[in-house]
Protein backbone atom coordinates (compact mmCIF):
# COMPACT_ATOMS: atom_id res chain seq x y z
CA UNK A 1 0.00 0.00 0.00
CA UNK A 2 2.93 2.42 0.82
CA UNK A 3 4.69 1.84 -2.38
CA UNK A 4 1.24 2.35 -4.36
CA UNK A 5 0.46 5.44 -2.46
CA UNK A 6 4.23 6.56 -3.33
CA UNK A 7 3.61 5.84 -6.75
CA UNK A 8 0.61 8.04 -7.16
CA UNK A 9 2.05 11.25 -5.06
CA UNK A 10 5.25 10.92 -7.32
CA UNK A 11 2.95 11.03 -10.58
CA UNK A 12 0.59 13.73 -9.53
CA UNK A 13 4.27 15.48 -8.75
CA UNK A 14 4.77 14.85 -12.40
CA UNK A 15 1.92 15.95 -13.78
CA UNK A 16 1.86 19.44 -11.81
CA UNK A 17 5.41 20.30 -12.42
CA UNK A 18 5.22 21.16 -15.75
CA UNK A 19 1.72 23.24 -14.98
CA UNK A 20 3.05 25.05 -12.30
CA UNK A 21 6.33 26.23 -14.90
CA UNK A 22 4.19 27.18 -17.07
CA UNK A 23 2.10 29.48 -15.14
CA UNK A 24 5.50 30.82 -13.87
CA UNK A 25 6.75 32.05 -17.07
CA UNK A 26 3.04 33.56 -17.83
CA UNK A 27 2.91 35.79 -14.94
CA UNK A 28 7.09 36.87 -15.83
CA UNK A 29 6.77 40.19 -17.59
CA UNK A 30 8.31 39.76 -21.21
CA UNK A 31 11.57 41.72 -21.52
CA UNK A 32 11.29 44.64 -23.36
CA UNK A 33 12.98 45.00 -26.92
CA UNK A 34 14.76 48.33 -27.23
CA UNK A 35 13.83 49.86 -29.71
CA UNK A 36 16.72 50.11 -32.88
CA UNK A 37 19.20 52.77 -32.79
CA UNK A 38 18.56 55.23 -35.74
CA UNK A 39 20.82 55.58 -38.30
CA UNK A 40 22.11 59.17 -38.33
CA UNK A 41 20.80 61.57 -41.09
CA UNK A 42 24.27 62.34 -42.74
CA UNK A 43 25.07 58.86 -42.99
CA UNK A 44 26.66 58.34 -46.35
CA UNK A 45 25.37 55.58 -48.46
CA UNK A 46 28.27 55.07 -50.74
CA UNK A 47 28.99 51.20 -50.39
CA UNK A 48 32.16 49.88 -48.50
CA UNK A 49 34.89 49.41 -50.54
CA UNK A 50 36.75 46.01 -50.09
CA UNK A 51 40.58 45.09 -50.11
CA UNK A 52 42.95 42.28 -49.73
CA UNK A 53 44.46 42.33 -46.54
CA UNK A 54 47.36 40.27 -47.98
CA UNK A 55 48.27 42.87 -51.05
CA UNK A 56 49.96 46.12 -49.69
CA UNK A 57 49.69 49.47 -51.56
CA UNK A 58 52.38 50.96 -52.20
CA UNK A 59 55.67 50.79 -50.97
CA UNK A 60 54.01 49.75 -47.06
CA UNK A 61 55.58 46.15 -45.73
CA UNK A 62 54.63 46.35 -42.73
CA UNK A 63 50.47 46.06 -41.11
CA UNK A 64 49.85 47.18 -37.96
CA UNK A 65 46.52 46.10 -35.93
CA UNK A 66 45.08 48.01 -33.55
CA UNK A 67 42.15 47.48 -31.36
CA UNK A 68 38.99 49.74 -30.61
CA UNK A 69 37.66 49.16 -27.80
CA UNK A 70 34.98 50.64 -25.02
CA UNK A 71 31.57 52.28 -24.78
CA UNK A 72 29.82 54.59 -26.84
CA UNK A 73 31.92 57.44 -27.53
CA UNK A 74 34.64 55.49 -28.93
CA UNK A 75 31.82 54.02 -31.28
CA UNK A 76 31.22 57.63 -32.07
CA UNK A 77 28.57 59.84 -32.37
CA UNK A 78 30.08 62.76 -34.51
CA UNK A 79 29.03 64.12 -37.13
CA UNK A 80 29.52 62.42 -40.56
CA UNK A 81 31.90 63.81 -43.34
CA UNK A 82 30.33 64.40 -46.79
CA UNK A 83 32.74 61.79 -48.61
CA UNK A 84 34.06 58.21 -46.91
CA UNK A 85 37.41 58.32 -46.97
CA UNK A 86 39.64 55.81 -49.46
CA UNK A 87 42.89 55.67 -48.49
CA UNK A 88 44.27 52.30 -49.37
CA UNK A 89 46.66 52.23 -46.53
CA UNK A 90 43.97 52.70 -43.62
CA UNK A 91 41.96 49.25 -43.48
CA UNK A 92 39.33 48.19 -40.98
CA UNK A 93 37.61 44.86 -40.11
CA UNK A 94 34.19 45.37 -40.66
CA UNK A 95 32.29 44.92 -37.16
CA UNK A 96 29.61 42.65 -38.71
CA UNK A 97 30.61 40.47 -41.08
CA UNK A 98 34.63 40.26 -40.43
CA UNK A 99 35.11 41.35 -44.23
CA UNK A 100 38.00 44.03 -44.95
CA UNK A 101 36.91 47.06 -46.59
CA UNK A 102 38.80 50.51 -46.79
CA UNK A 103 38.57 52.21 -43.49
CA UNK A 104 36.16 54.97 -42.98
CA UNK A 105 33.29 56.42 -40.63
CA UNK A 106 31.30 55.16 -39.06
CA UNK A 107 33.77 52.60 -38.21
CA UNK A 108 31.75 50.61 -36.22
CA UNK A 109 29.18 50.19 -39.04
CA UNK A 110 26.95 47.59 -38.06
CA UNK A 111 24.54 47.12 -41.02
CA UNK A 112 24.73 45.26 -44.28
CA UNK A 113 28.09 47.16 -46.18
CA UNK A 114 26.35 47.49 -49.51
CA UNK A 115 22.73 48.64 -48.79
CA UNK A 116 23.10 49.50 -45.23
CA UNK A 117 20.07 47.97 -44.22
CA UNK A 118 20.15 47.61 -40.07
CA UNK A 119 23.02 50.47 -39.47
CA UNK A 120 22.49 52.19 -36.11
CA UNK A 121 23.48 55.58 -34.76
CA UNK A 122 27.60 54.94 -35.27
CA UNK A 123 29.05 57.97 -36.32
CA UNK A 124 32.68 59.68 -36.20
CA UNK A 125 34.84 58.51 -33.29
CA UNK A 126 38.71 58.82 -33.03
CA UNK A 127 39.64 55.92 -35.26
CA UNK A 128 40.22 57.54 -38.55
CA UNK A 129 42.12 60.31 -37.05
CA UNK A 130 44.73 58.39 -35.21
CA UNK A 131 45.41 56.30 -38.44
CA UNK A 132 46.04 59.43 -40.66
CA UNK A 133 48.02 60.54 -37.60
CA UNK A 134 50.30 57.77 -37.69
CA UNK A 135 50.85 56.97 -41.58
CA UNK A 136 52.25 60.76 -41.67
CA UNK A 137 55.47 59.32 -39.32
CA UNK A 138 55.28 56.00 -40.99
CA UNK A 139 54.38 56.18 -44.11
CA UNK A 140 55.73 52.43 -44.80
CA UNK A 141 53.10 50.90 -42.52
CA UNK A 142 49.24 49.89 -43.08
CA UNK A 143 47.07 50.39 -40.32
CA UNK A 144 44.58 47.90 -39.46
CA UNK A 145 41.55 49.52 -37.80
CA UNK A 146 39.49 46.64 -35.67
CA UNK A 147 36.45 48.43 -34.15
CA UNK A 148 34.54 46.07 -31.10
CA UNK A 149 33.27 49.22 -28.70
CA UNK A 150 29.95 48.81 -27.91
CA UNK A 151 27.38 52.08 -26.39
CA UNK A 152 26.67 51.62 -22.60
CA UNK A 153 29.24 48.75 -22.06
CA UNK A 154 30.38 48.85 -18.52
CA UNK A 155 34.09 47.93 -17.74
CA UNK A 156 32.45 44.41 -16.33
CA UNK A 157 31.57 43.84 -20.16
CA UNK A 158 35.36 43.80 -20.77
CA UNK A 159 37.25 41.74 -18.55
CA UNK A 160 38.15 37.82 -19.64
CA UNK A 161 35.47 35.73 -19.94
CA UNK A 162 32.70 38.10 -21.01
CA UNK A 163 31.61 38.31 -24.77
CA UNK A 164 32.94 41.98 -25.48
CA UNK A 165 36.53 40.89 -24.15
CA UNK A 166 36.44 37.83 -26.32
CA UNK A 167 35.30 39.04 -29.39
CA UNK A 168 37.92 41.62 -29.09
CA UNK A 169 40.22 38.82 -28.69
CA UNK A 170 39.02 36.57 -31.58
CA UNK A 171 38.94 39.46 -33.82
CA UNK A 172 42.88 40.60 -32.74
CA UNK A 173 43.95 36.93 -33.80
CA UNK A 174 41.65 36.82 -37.23
CA UNK A 175 43.36 39.67 -38.13
CA UNK A 176 46.96 38.23 -37.15
CA UNK A 177 45.91 35.04 -38.99
CA UNK A 178 44.26 36.87 -42.57
CA UNK A 179 47.38 39.43 -42.34
CA UNK A 180 50.66 38.68 -44.57
CA UNK A 181 52.65 36.12 -41.88
CA UNK A 182 56.13 37.65 -40.52
CA UNK A 183 54.66 41.20 -41.97
CA UNK A 184 51.65 41.49 -39.27
CA UNK A 185 51.47 42.39 -35.42
CA UNK A 186 49.06 43.87 -33.41
CA UNK A 187 50.30 46.96 -32.42
CA UNK A 188 48.37 48.59 -29.56
CA UNK A 189 44.54 49.11 -27.96
CA UNK A 190 42.74 52.42 -27.72
CA UNK A 191 40.49 52.37 -25.44
CA UNK A 192 37.69 55.16 -24.81
CA UNK A 193 35.04 53.74 -21.95
CA UNK A 194 33.70 55.09 -18.19
CA UNK A 195 30.72 57.02 -18.61
CA UNK A 196 29.01 53.39 -17.20
CA UNK A 197 31.17 53.01 -14.86
CA UNK A 198 30.85 56.39 -13.11
CA UNK A 199 27.13 55.57 -12.23
CA UNK A 200 27.90 54.16 -8.70
CA UNK A 201 30.58 54.28 -6.25
CA UNK A 202 31.26 50.92 -6.53
CA UNK A 203 32.00 50.46 -9.71
CA UNK A 204 34.74 53.64 -9.29
CA UNK A 205 36.29 51.85 -6.61
CA UNK A 206 36.15 48.81 -9.02
CA UNK A 207 37.69 50.49 -11.63
CA UNK A 208 41.57 50.68 -11.49
CA UNK A 209 41.79 46.72 -10.55
CA UNK A 210 39.06 45.90 -13.27
CA UNK A 211 41.36 47.89 -15.64
CA UNK A 212 44.60 46.50 -14.88
CA UNK A 213 43.22 42.91 -15.58
CA UNK A 214 42.35 43.43 -19.30
CA UNK A 215 45.17 44.99 -19.91
CA UNK A 216 47.30 42.14 -18.39
CA UNK A 217 44.77 39.42 -19.59
CA UNK A 218 44.45 41.15 -23.18
CA UNK A 219 48.94 40.90 -23.07
CA UNK A 220 48.64 37.26 -22.40
CA UNK A 221 45.87 36.41 -24.19
CA UNK A 222 47.22 38.02 -27.79
CA UNK A 223 50.84 37.07 -26.74
CA UNK A 224 52.16 40.56 -26.83
CA UNK A 225 53.64 40.78 -23.41
CA UNK A 226 54.15 44.99 -24.14
CA UNK A 227 51.19 46.19 -25.77
CA UNK A 228 50.53 49.90 -26.10
CA UNK A 229 47.01 50.27 -24.18
CA UNK A 230 46.35 53.80 -24.83
CA UNK A 231 43.64 55.28 -22.94
CA UNK A 232 41.38 58.55 -22.79
CA UNK A 233 39.72 60.71 -20.29
CA UNK A 234 35.83 60.74 -20.42
CA UNK A 235 33.81 64.03 -20.43
CA UNK A 236 32.76 65.79 -17.29
CA UNK A 237 30.07 67.76 -18.96
CA UNK A 238 27.34 67.10 -17.25
CA UNK A 239 27.03 69.11 -13.53
CA UNK A 240 25.13 66.93 -11.96
CA UNK A 241 27.93 63.57 -12.72
CA UNK A 242 30.87 65.69 -13.04
CA UNK A 243 32.64 64.59 -9.58
CA UNK A 244 32.13 60.88 -10.14
CA UNK A 245 33.31 61.35 -13.90
CA UNK A 246 36.11 63.19 -12.28
CA UNK A 247 37.09 60.26 -10.35
CA UNK A 248 37.16 58.19 -13.34
CA UNK A 249 39.20 59.97 -15.04
CA UNK A 250 41.59 60.46 -12.07
CA UNK A 251 42.11 56.68 -12.17
CA UNK A 252 42.80 56.85 -16.31
CA UNK A 253 45.37 59.86 -15.77
CA UNK A 254 47.15 57.88 -13.13
CA UNK A 255 47.39 54.32 -15.58
CA UNK A 256 50.78 55.55 -16.85
CA UNK A 257 52.18 54.82 -13.73
CA UNK A 258 50.50 51.97 -12.50
CA UNK A 259 50.66 49.81 -15.76
CA UNK A 260 53.73 49.63 -17.94
CA UNK A 261 53.47 50.79 -21.71
CA UNK A 262 50.58 52.64 -21.11
CA UNK A 263 49.26 56.11 -22.06
CA UNK A 264 46.11 58.02 -21.34
CA UNK A 265 44.98 60.89 -23.39
CA UNK A 266 44.07 64.30 -21.32
CA UNK A 267 41.29 65.65 -23.24
CA UNK A 268 39.14 67.95 -20.33
CA UNK A 269 40.67 71.76 -21.75
CA UNK A 270 38.71 70.84 -25.27
CA UNK A 271 36.01 68.16 -24.75
CA UNK A 272 32.90 69.49 -26.93
CA UNK A 273 29.77 66.99 -27.39
CA UNK A 274 27.02 66.75 -29.84
CA UNK A 275 24.65 68.64 -27.72
CA UNK A 276 23.45 65.54 -25.05
CA UNK A 277 26.66 66.54 -23.22
CA UNK A 278 27.73 63.10 -23.27
CA UNK A 279 28.77 62.19 -26.59
CA UNK A 280 32.13 64.05 -28.20
CA UNK A 281 31.81 66.27 -31.25
CA UNK A 282 33.74 65.18 -34.79
CA UNK A 283 36.45 67.85 -33.73
CA UNK A 284 36.97 66.61 -30.14
CA UNK A 285 37.63 63.30 -31.93
CA UNK A 286 39.49 64.27 -34.60
CA UNK A 287 41.42 66.29 -31.76
CA UNK A 288 41.41 62.68 -29.70
CA UNK A 289 42.65 60.86 -32.88
CA UNK A 290 45.61 63.00 -32.82
CA UNK A 291 46.41 62.75 -29.92
CA UNK A 292 45.94 58.77 -29.55
CA UNK A 293 48.55 58.74 -32.30
CA UNK A 294 51.01 60.94 -30.56
CA UNK A 295 50.98 58.98 -27.49
CA UNK A 296 51.22 55.44 -29.05
CA UNK A 297 54.39 57.00 -31.53
CA UNK A 298 56.14 57.79 -27.83
CA UNK A 299 55.23 54.65 -26.13
CA UNK A 300 56.53 52.76 -29.61
CA UNK A 301 59.40 54.80 -29.66
CA UNK A 302 62.51 52.57 -28.18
Amino acid sequence: MKTLSLTLTLALCLITLPLALASDSEERPAKKKRPPKTAPADLNRIPFVPVKVTEFPGETDQLDVFLLIGQSNMKGRGVMPPQPLRNPQIIMLHKKTDEWFHARHPLHHVGDPNDFSGSDNAGVGPGIAFAETLIKSQPKTRIALIPCAVGGTGLGKWQKGQRLYEEAVRRAKLALEQGPEGRTRLAGALWLQGESDSNTSERIAAYPARLKQLIKDLRADTGVSSLPFIACTIGELKVESKEARAAINAILLDLPKQVPHAACVDSRKFAADIGDRVHFDTATQSKHGVLFATKYLSLASP
